[in-house]
């Protein structure tokens, strides 16, 4: 009888539904948006579907925790021609960054380590970093190069904040006694492996000091090197401890490094444009394709290796506006949130766009090249196969946008175009 009972109770909790993590507007207006001006949203991204110029489209817009625009375009696979779902699954290559960030910031508020101590405390392999001064530009796999000491140790800060001179293209990344999994692997790569033969690469620069054409924003494999850092202030395998820590509590249940056999065909296509002239073609990379269902499964990149869906993604951003709370979850503090996204590179910019960056994402400036309707103080990241959220404290407002190109000739276009299209419509 206990064991009837016991089996009933568990599947009636199972069978609860989800807690629900947004409302839906009954209408555009009463969310504070223009029905007829988002039609012009609508009809923009049907028109890239028609004209070959994107495989898919999914958006998510939520103003003031009420779904304001849900919707999906295009074909999850164009040679089969499948309907694209809400809520099909993407690779967000860099957007795993930010969950990667506020994991590490859950071990912060546990006093486990302070943001300006050397990386090299908790992983030695990075004690005494080297610059590289020189290499053979002719034969960067077997020629010459030359180091020194770098003027200072690695900062937890500094990888956060991509200003410790760590690129993702290195001149001697081909090197064997240097090459490591550049975005995903499908090989048996372990991350502690990974991380401690990174160490022995050379950096670009010295940490926290611009090179020498006066940059001092250096995006690379630093979020990588946070993944490891978790794994020993947690006790815990990085998978589980952002898992347990992040995703969970969010109930985030279909954001996963490796999708599990029931989930791998909700995953898109990966497509690619190299240029506009040319036609959507079947991405050639199968570790791109195919690393989060098939290969070793043992490789977690905190940078770039997560797979999800843009209501998924969608709740983490809803947290982050709500200083670090939802549906009644905390996951940091409030001012854990305020001090992330505080500028965290002095006067050096992110590339040409005049913004600048906190612990975990861009953030956008008055000076803006890049942000263009988005109000100042707005942040924002995205990933490398066309994926991108916006997150805008003064109107309460997120916006997300996914599709999977890469390279895609249009990627600036398709996710400014859509943030500005939003925006357009906002009442």
């Amino acid at each position: 009888m206990r064991l009837l009972l016991f089996l009933l109770v568990t599947y009636t909790l199972r069978a609860q539904p989800l807690p629900q993590a947004f409302a839906t507007a009954k209408s555009p207006a009463e969310a504070g948006f223009s029905a007829e001006r988002l039609t012009r949203l609508d009809n923009w991204l049907q028109g890239l579907i028609d004209k070959d110029i994107a495989p898919n489209a999914v958006t998510f817009v939520a103003h003031r925790g009420k779904i304001v625009h849900y919707k999906a375009f295009g074909y999850s696979n164009m040679a089969k021609r499948t309907p694209l779902k809400r809520d099909d699954l993407y690779r967000i290559a860099s957007q795993s960054k930010a969950i990667t960030t506020v994991t590490l910031m859950t071990l912060f508020e546990e006093e486990k380590f302070l943001l300006d101590e050397p990386i090299s405390k908790y992983i030695p392999a990075f004690k005494n970093p080297k610059v590289l001064v020189r290499y053979d530009k002719k034969d960067p796999v077997g020629g010459s190069y030359e180091t020194r000491p770098a003027k200072s140790e690695i900062t937890i800060r500094q990888l956060l904040s991509h200003n410790a001179g760590i690129p993702y293209e290195h001149p001697l990344d081909q090197r064997p006694e240097f090459k490591v999994p550049f975005f995903n692997s499908t090989a048996p790569d372990k991350l502690e492996d990974v991380i401690n033969k990174l160490a022995t690469r050379p950096l670009l620069r010295d940490p926290g000091e611009p090179d020498s054409t006066g940059v001092g924003f250096t995006y690379g494999l630093n979020i990588d090197i946070i993944g490891r850092l978790i794994e020993i202030l947690s006790g815990k395998p990085f998978d589980v401890a952002m898992r347990e820590r992040v995703l969970e509590p969010l109930v985030m249940l279909d954001t996963h490094f490796y999708l599990p056999a029931t989930k791998a065909s909700r995953l898109v296509e990966l497509y690619s444009k190299e240029r506009m002239d040319n036609s959507l073609t079947l991405h050639t990379n199968s570790d791109y394709r195919n690393f989060a269902t098939s290969g070793a499964r043992t490789y977690f990149s905190g940078g770039a290796g997560l797979v999800s869906s843009a209501e998924n993604y969608a709740r983490f951003c809803q947290m982050m506006l709500n200083g670090g709370m939802f549906n009644n979850h905390r996951i940091i503090s409030r001012k854990t949130v305020d001090m992330m996204l505080r500028n965290q590179i002095g006067t050096a910019e992110v590339w040409d766009r005049k913004d600048k960056f906190g612990l975990g994402f861009q953030l956008i400036t008055e000076n803006s090249h890049y942000g263009d309707l988005a109000t100042p103080g707005s942040y924002t990241w995205g990933g490398m196969y066309c994926s991108e959220f916006t997150i805008d404290p003064k109107e309460e407002l997120i916006l997300l946008i996914f599709t999977n190109v890469h390279p895609y000739a249009y990627y600036s276009d398709f996710v400014r175009k859509f943030r500005i299209g939003v925006y357009q419509a906002l009442n």
